[in-house]
């Protein structure tokens, strides 16, 4: 599985990375979970508010920060 964190780096934006590392790990799903600060590489995923959360290439998440519970399901999906 492949997650993407999509932020400039503002607090939220790394909550919402670390929120996602613990998802992972309580989940037990196997994931690379990567952090994306590029603005021009966030903007491809047509995403107009940050943090946002992308599962295998799919936007899950955009604008807010979800709880650990809600990433988990997501990622059982």
């Amino acid at each position: 599985m492949e997650i993407k964190v999509l932020g400039t780096g503002c607090p939220k934006c790394k909550n919402l990375e670390k929120l996602t590392q613990e998802a992972v790990e309580m989940s037990g799903v196997t994931a690379n979970v990567t952090k994306v600060e590029d603005i021009m590489v966030i903007m491809k995923y047509g995403i107009m508010a940050t943090p946002a959360l992308v599962i295998d290439g799919k936007v899950v998440v955009k604008g807010r920060v979800p709880s650990v519970a809600e990433i988990i399901s997501l990622l059982k999906g």
